[in-house]
């Protein structure tokens, strides 16, 4: 599966690691992804997702009404 939030789109992105000597080689920054069992309660069960804390966070300030239109307009594949 792809290191990717199903929510938000974020994804790994790259940049250098730089040394005392200012040497560059290159790496990535990976999204911090936690695989989560929510309840929506529009849709009556529960949605496993994979997303990033900062997209969990926004979930539990808004509510999962965005999530429910997500997941019924089918950009949203869930198990």
């Amino acid at each position: 599966m792809a290191r990717r939030c199903q929510v938000t789109g974020v994804g790994p992105v790259s940049g250098h690691n730089i040394s005392h000597a200012h040497n560059r080689t290159k790496r990535r920054f990976l999204p911090n992804l936690q695989k989560k069992r929510i309840w929506v309660k529009e849709l009556n069960r529960f949605v496993t997702v994979k997303l990033t804390t900062s997209a969990l966070r926004t979930l539990a300030k808004n509510g999962t009404g965005e999530l429910a239109k997500l997941i019924t307009s089918g950009k949203i594949k869930v198990r």
